[in-house]
């Protein structure tokens, strides 16, 4: 008996709910093994072409010219899509400021919340598949212990009748329900796991897509760029000096 045990067997066993609790887990697997990998490829690109791309973007001689370096040069598409609505309000705001209703707009406030919403947009692609990750991770061991669960009263349920239930009869059908919890903790902690890291890989973007939004508001306004290599070396010193 022992040899016919397993999870071919629990298969066989099953009933349409535990065949749809395998199929749900199974396809939240493939789901976040998918998203994992796509995202996992990205962050690993994009973490050599976001400084090359900010380079090229700064060191352009116009701003037509900036604009099409930072979209041939950034693979993310959220510092291209940034800079491209800064770029066009700042030419809407000096088209509009010299009459009319748009005399009374202040440049530094229409291009603030134009970066606000350009941000907004950016960060809500940055932590795309995250929150299925997170219902992944958070679901899926419930969703096998609910097979493991049914599994156990469907074998019970088989022997209700038996005259004579000895722990063999017992044991193998509630090993094979187990799997189901295996299965689901199989799922989760990839999830898991994955979430956690593209959390923290996606708070470097953000805090980058940050200071590239106050270097451009600062240029576009005043026509000064700030320098975020010079002024991560200032920082430095004054914490070293204090």
């Amino acid at each position: 008996m022992n040899d016919k045990l397993g999870l071919a067997h629990f298969l066989a066993q099953g009933d349409a709910v535990s065949y749809a609790v395998a199929v749900m887990l199974l396809l939240m697997s493939v789901a976040s093994w998918y998203i994992i990998i796509g995202k996992a490829f990205a962050q690993w690109r994009n973490r050599s072409i976001i400084s090359a791309a900010m380079t090229v973007f700064w060191n352009a001689s116009s701003r037509a010219q900036a604009l099409d370096t930072i979209r041939a040069q950034d693979k993310t598409g959220v510092f291209a899509l940034l800079a491209t609505d800064a770029i066009l309000a700042a030419q809407a705001w000096e088209e509009k400021s010299s009459g009319g209703i748009g005399a009374g707009v202040d440049a530094s406030e229409f291009i603030g919340r134009t970066l606000q919403q350009s941000t907004v947009l950016a960060q809500a692609r940055v932590e795309r598949g995250l929150t299925f990750l997170a219902s992944v991770g958070s679901t899926a061991p419930f969703v096998g212990l609910f097979g493991t669960v049914w599994g156990i009263y469907h074998a019970l349920v088989g022997l209700s009748g038996a005259t004579q239930v000895v722990l063999d009869k017992v044991a193998g059908p509630v090993g094979e329900a187990l799997i189901m919890t295996a299965a689901g903790l199989f799922v989760a902690i990839p999830a898991v796991l994955a979430y956690n890291a593209f959390t923290r890989g996606n708070r470097l973007v953000l805090a980058q897509l940050d200071g590239f939004a106050n270097s451009l508001h600062a240029y576009l306004v005043a026509g000064v760029r700030v320098d975020g290599q010079a002024r991560a070396v200032a920082v430095t010193a004054l914490r070293a000096a204090s």
